[in-house]
């Protein structure tokens, strides 16, 4: 049996390091793209190494919101790293602001790197994920793709960008074997998260349904359905990790 083989984007992160050690104990080989937090990359690849010492696992340095780099990336680096049948595009920015602040820049940063950067990489692995007849595509999402947040219109439609990104590559690639599908986080508990202070992040479990925040495990207990057996009908779906925030 071929063992398959994950490139997770974003992995040195609190949620992608916890899709990773998912990912590892399914016995997948890992590819594990990061960009600024190289150090926690180099960490994390050996805490896999421990926990699975016989999955391959390679490290990847890539600036998302560069055209240029994510094109390199395709073109001279992943195919020699073998083939990829399991996608999960979780890298993702956002910020806070409102829209008449939000510089064009900032604008192209958010598409390009929440939204390009999955269609790109997708578009690069499907070729073998379709001769192979199996396939994986997940898209980490936000609850903020489906309601929308005020302050944060970029994050929101981006991310919402994925969700339709998800349902229309789904349709297009049912056929031959890929699957398609979406996570939705609502407020999950990361270091990125707790920048808002002890208080918001009170006032946010609060008003959750579930009355806590959630947890970067919630999220990696989801793509790990996404990637069992149980889920080989599913796809095109969006299945929100939220505490019952997005209701």
């Amino acid at each position: 049996m071929r063992t398959h083989r994950a490139l997770i984007t974003g992995a040195s992160g609190a949620i992608g390091s916890e899709l990773a050690f998912v990912c590892a104990d399914l016995g997948m080989n890992l590819i594990l793209h990061g960009y600024r937090h190289h150090k926690r990359l180099i960490e994390l690849k050996d805490e896999l190494d421990k926990l699975n010492p016989q999955i391959e696992i390679e490290t990847v340095i890539c600036d998302l919101s560069s055209r240029e780099a994510v094109k390199d990336l395709c073109e001279n680096t992943l195919p020699y790293l073998g083939v990829i049948d399991v996608l999960i595009n979780n890298a993702g920015i956002a910020s806070q602001q409102l829209l008449q602040d939000l510089a064009d820049e900032m604008w192209e940063t958010f598409w390009q790197v929440n939204v390009s950067a999955a269609l790109k990489l997708s578009r690069f692995v499907l070729p073998k994920m379709i001769e192979y007849n199996w396939g994986r595509i997940i898209n980490i999402s936000s609850v903020w793709g489906i309601k929308g947040a005020s302050c944060e219109v970029a994050y929101s439609t981006t991310k919402a960008a994925l969700i339709g990104f998800t349902k229309a590559l789904a349709a297009e690639v049912a056929p031959t074997g890929v699957t398609v599908n979406c996570v939705a986080p609502g407020v999950i508990d990361t270091p990125m998260l707790a920048e808002l202070g002890i208080e918001t992040l009170d006032q946010l479990a609060d008003i959750t349904p579930c009355g806590r925040l959630g947890e970067p495990k919630d999220v990696a207990a989801a793509v790990k359905y996404f990637l069992s057996d149980a889920a080989a009908f599913v796809t095109g779906q969006i299945l929100g990790i939220d505490g019952g925030f997005g209701l």
